[in-house]
């Protein structure tokens, strides 16, 4: 072979990929750059945006126990969500792998489903069942004498970390059930032989083995819960801000773009950090199973 064909077969699978890294950091790198650049510009009521390197929105951010708190709430239903996913996805997905082959590809169907389904639609369809006098459960569950007053959903962490949890719930269950084709039956079925008991059988046998799913899942579901922006702006409104809706509101409503851009930055920066530090622990615990 040739020097030349050797330089044409060197520079080959940089030409095919040269259209999707250009595509990559058009769309995603340079805008991300000019959004952290953005958070370090002043704005002012009357003046806009001012194109000068100062600290003042990140500072503002700092020191102000409002935004401590708005991304305490922000992290907090994100956890919640994803403990919720977890406890009810688990034995979903365990269910769902005992099952035959016509059923399980019925119920597959069925948990796949809603992903085809737009969010905003979901979130709306909880909405219209709980939206206070008008919500049809409250409204029937009254009408029997269940209730005396609505049940409280609208503008409350409880809805948003329901509704939520319902939106990211195949992602738990998908993950949790890809960890389960590793799992062999018949181990249950030689642990029961030898006398081991249900609950033995799950904590020794099923739990070490399903883990690596449902942490992977669980890393899934906290980083999109706590992005969202759909469910918490239904839900939670202008009372119940995270901080996803939050730097909508600022971009939008006040214009004040810096400010925006700082929540949106430190915002993706928290999640990149609990993401990348989540996964090397779970890779480390669990490097026989990723092999």
């Amino acid at each position: 072979m040739s020097a030349a064909t050797e330089a044409r077969s060197a520079r080959a699978p940089w030409a095919l990929t040269a259209p999707a890294l250009m595509l990559f950091v058009g769309v995603l790198l340079i805008p991300l750059a000019m959004t952290v650049m953005l958070s370090f510009h002043d704005w002012g009521q009357y003046k806009g945006i001012e194109p000068v390197f100062i600290l003042k929105n990140w500072r503002e951010i700092a020191t102000d126990p409002y935004y401590a708190e708005m991304f305490w709430r922000t992290f907090r239903i994100g956890i919640l969500t994803t403990l919720l996913t977890a406890v009810l996805g688990a034995p979903e997905a365990y269910i769902l792998n005992r099952m035959s082959g016509r059923w399980k590809s019925f119920f597959l169907l069925v948990i796949l489903g809603p992903l085809l389904i737009s969010v905003v639609a979901r979130t709306l369809g909880w909405a219209l069942l709980f939206g206070g006098n008008n919500g049809l459960v409250n409204k029937l569950l009254m009408s029997l004498g269940a209730i005396h007053s609505p049940i409280p959903f609208m503008f409350t962490e409880t809805g948003m970390v329901v509704a939520l949890a319902h939106v990211m719930m195949p992602f738990m269950v998908l993950s949790v059930w890809a960890a389960l084709q590793r799992l062999d039956p018949q181990i249950e079925n030689a642990a029961m032989s030898l006398g081991a008991g249900p609950v033995t059988i799950i904590r020794r046998i099923i739990m070490p083995q399903i883990m690596p799913g449902v942490l992977s899942g669980a890393i899934i579901v906290f980083s999109l819960s706590a992005s969202a922006f759909a469910t918490p702006a239904i839900i939670g409104g202008r009372r119940l801000k995270v901080a996803a809706t939050l730097a909508y509101d600022e971009f939008l409503n006040t214009l004040n773009w810096p400010l925006g851009a700082a929540v949106a930055t430190l915002l993706l920066a928290a999640l990149v950090l609990i993401v990348v530090g989540s996964n090397a622990l779970i890779e480390r615990r669990y490097a026989e199973v990723f092999r």
